[in-house]
């Protein structure tokens, strides 16, 4: 009895627990002019940030609210790697996509390609 009242509670456990969000994305990477965010703050060119994809982004009533901003992503290019944060909403972009600082970007990919292949992560 007391091995069915176990599997019981677990398995309301497992039922309250969370899904977990797909962990990897890819997408495009490109670059933007930063400046003022649709998360309320004003980044420059030079920080570490990004632009998240609208699909990804989704709304609220007040977008400084929003529960990605801040968060931080860590994006692979064919250059290398960078941790960014999220600031701003990319409305043109498709799921998987990020827009990034251009000092991010530089770190992943060279300046000239534009638009490259990423692949990440929430950090």
């Amino acid at each position: 009895m007391t091995l069915f009242f176990a599997l019981i509670v677990l398995g309301q456990i497992c039922a309250a627990a969370p899904i977990l969000e797909k962990r990897s994305f890819s997408g495009d990477g490109t670059f933007y002019t930063v400046g003022m965010g649709s998360c309320g703050t004003d980044d420059s060119n030079e920080d570490m940030v990004a632009a998240l994809n609208a699909p990804q982004m989704g709304s609220s009533s007040n977008p400084n609210n929003n529960p990605n901003c801040g968060r931080k992503a860590r994006v692979k290019g064919p250059k290398g790697s960078v941790t960014v944060k999220i600031v701003d909403t990319c409305p043109p972009c498709k799921k998987g996509d990020l827009d990034l600082s251009p000092a991010a970007f530089a770190k992943i990919a060279d300046m000239s390609e534009g638009r490259v292949s990423i692949s990440w992560n929430w950090a």
